[in-house]
């Protein structure tokens, strides 16, 4: 499957800017965070001059933490280097209308230096060297990624002015599956939904969670590249229509004590004939490429983790019990192991159930390619599968903490080798960034412990 048709061509919106239907494109690049940021420009300013030449923004976007504060340790840009500008460049085959804003269209761009070379730590291009890979091996990836998210009752600055705390829940009950839990919240859903379709993602499904107000909107896969650029389309969006609805969603991956927000992310590999590279006639109808790439995972998860859970909420949900994995290990359709593999002959796949809400596409899909090529290119044995209690199994576990997980980032020869050192060294420096905020700062849990008991 190649990748589909741009949503909206440069000549449909040409003749939508002609007849006033559209005044606004939004020019937007993913920062580290998984955030989309950018400039809103004028339609006839976008078409004589973006169009042709690009726009340009401070590189500090990929330099500062979530609340935007610039930070040491990058050696990319700094305030010795004066924090100059990046080329933002539009990939038109993101073009695509914003149904939820009028007279609106939206593009994503690649980031690159003004000398045209690629902005390295840039999760887009993250990505695509990962894709490059693969095309070096005749080979094309397929994701889908499931985002769950929570919906409450209360609006973005209630929300704030509250602190985030007692929120009311969309939903005041378990609503997994429930047709009644969702169709309490039909105009949300649906407003999303319809907002998607119009922006050129495929809907499958929405339905209900475990958690209060809890949801999922489904996508149809596919190419690893599209998928990750819808997903952070549908991300922004989503939280937008929520606001315009007098209510709020957060895709954080523990908010409370109960079920967290997951997003699991199916990926799947097709040969230069477009067929699957995965089924065979080996054990479990795998390929002998499906069993070394599968063995990469359970070799590189560790290591890579700090692509798939990238805050410090992130390791949160690793609880046993809790759908979100802390054993290494692979299974057929085993809901408790951190990889599941699903579907037979050319649906086969594999489900990797680390990453929770808040991941970044780009990065984690990365990560997975990079994992999956080192356990192919070193022929790498595939362990036996998990056939019962993963959480119980005596397997290894996954990093509980984003501190331990940048630590094995660091050394990981794995992904110095796929990436660079200069995007494992931007990266730890993120998560260290986080952790050294965390570390610093008094909690809630700290204040009702020790306010009048110590």
């Amino acid at each position: 499957m190649e990748r589909p048709p741009a949503p909206l061509t440069v000549e449909e919106l040409t003749g939508l800017i002609e007849r006033g239907d559209i005044d606004t494109v939004l020019v937007a690049m993913t920062d580290m965070q998984g955030r989309l940021q950018g400039k809103r420009c004028g339609a006839r300013f976008f078409l004589e001059e973006v169009l042709a030449h690009g726009a340009e923004a401070c590189n500090y976007l990929l330099a500062v933490d979530v609340e935007m504060n610039t930070v040491e340790g990058y050696a990319m840009t700094s305030w010795e280097t004066g924090y100059g500008d990046f080329a933002l460049r539009p990939d038109l085959s993101t073009l695509r209308l914003v149904p939820w804003h009028p007279g609106t269209a939206l593009v994503l761009c690649d980031v690159l230096w003004l000398d045209d070379r690629p902005v390295d730590p840039s999760p887009r291009q993250v990505l695509q060297r990962q894709l490059d890979r693969l095309a070096e091996r005749g080979l094309t990836a397929h994701v889908g990624t499931e985002l769950e998210f929570f919906a409450f009752a209360t609006t973005y600055e209630e929300a704030w002015r509250r602190g985030y705390r007692d929120l009311e829940p969309a939903n005041q009950y378990n609503v997994d599956y429930s047709l009644i839990g969702t169709g309490r919240i039909d105009g949300l859903l649906r407003g999303i939904a319809r907002g998607m379709t119009g922006a050129g993602l495929y809907v499958e499904s929405v339905k209900g969670e475990c958690n209060l107000g809890q949801h999922e909107i489904a996508f149809r896969y596919s190419d690893a590249l599209s998928t990750c650029d819808n997903h952070v389309v549908y991300k922004t969006g989503a939280k937008e229509i929520a606001a315009q609805q007098g209510m709020s969603l957060s895709f954080m991956a523990k908010y409370d004590q109960r079920e967290g927000n997951s997003c699991h992310i199916h990926l799947s590999l097709r040969g230069e004939d477009g067929r699957s590279a995965m089924a065979g006639d080996g054990p479990h109808g795998f390929s002998p490429l499906m069993e070394h790439f599968l063995a990469g995972q359970l070799a590189c998860l560790a290591e890579m983790t700090a692509f798939l859970a990238p805050n410090i909420n992130s390791y949160k949900r690793f609880a046993e019990g809790s759908f979100a994995p802390t054993a290494v290990a692979w299974g057929v359709d085993n809901r408790t192991c951190a990889l599941r593999v699903v579907g037979h002959g050319e649906s086969l796949r594999f489900e990797n159930r680390l990453p929770g809400g808040d991941v970044n596409p780009y990065l984690a899909v990365a990560a997975l390619i990079a994992a999956g090529l080192h356990g192919v290119d070193h022929e790498l044995p595939l362990e036996e599968p998990v056939t019962g209690n993963a959480y119980t199994s005596g397997k290894p576990r996954v990093p509980s903490t984003l501190r331990d997980a940048a630590d094995l980032l660091e050394r990981s020869e794995v992904a110095r080798t796929a990436f660079g050192a200069e995007v494992v060294d931007h990266y730890v420096n993120a998560a260290r960034v986080e952790v050294t905020a965390f570390d610093a700062a008094v909690t809630d849990w700290e204040r009702v412990r020790g306010f009048e008991r110590l």
